[in-house]
């Protein structure tokens, strides 16, 4: 509180031009001060809130690879087991399964990829080029 006192008698002491320059200057730096302490604040408190996410995150999708590899051997052993075949032949054809799924993924995933994204806006970036080209070339020289 004495020191708010003391910072706005000194601001008071200044008149003119230049004290008000001055008194402005002090007042955004006092500003953009605050606002960076509360940013900072407020980023050290996202950064805990994303890290937690992140976590659980992982956590989650590591527990659900568990959980499928633990299905997936339950199943190969059950079907083995109703099949009279031995579980080797079972997991041998869920392996052959989960690799053409995965090659089917593969494709679509590259079929994606080639194709180009954003046409609209390229397109729109690309008439602008022009009109600016158009522009330049069109404007009387002095």
């Amino acid at each position: 509180m004495a020191d708010e006192t003391a910072s706005s008698r000194s601001r008071l002491r200044q008149t003119g031009l230049i004290g008000s320059l001055i008194a402005l200057a002090s007042a955004l730096a006092d500003f953009f001060e605050s606002r960076a302490a509360l940013l900072a604040t407020e980023s050290k408190a996202a950064l805990f809130q994303f890290l937690i996410a992140a976590i659980c995150l992982g956590a989650a999708v590591l527990f659900f690879a568990f959980g499928y590899i633990f299905l997936l051997g339950s199943a190969v052993v059950a079907v083995a087991h109703m099949a009279n075949v031995s579980w080797v032949w079972v997991a041998l054809a869920a392996a052959g399964l989960h690799f053409v799924i995965a090659l089917v993924f593969l494709l679509v995933a590259t079929t994606g990829i080639k194709r180009p994204v954003f046409r609209a806006t390229r397109t729109e970036l690309q008439k602008d080029r022009e009109w600016l080209k158009n522009l330049e070339t069109n404007q009387p020289k002095s």
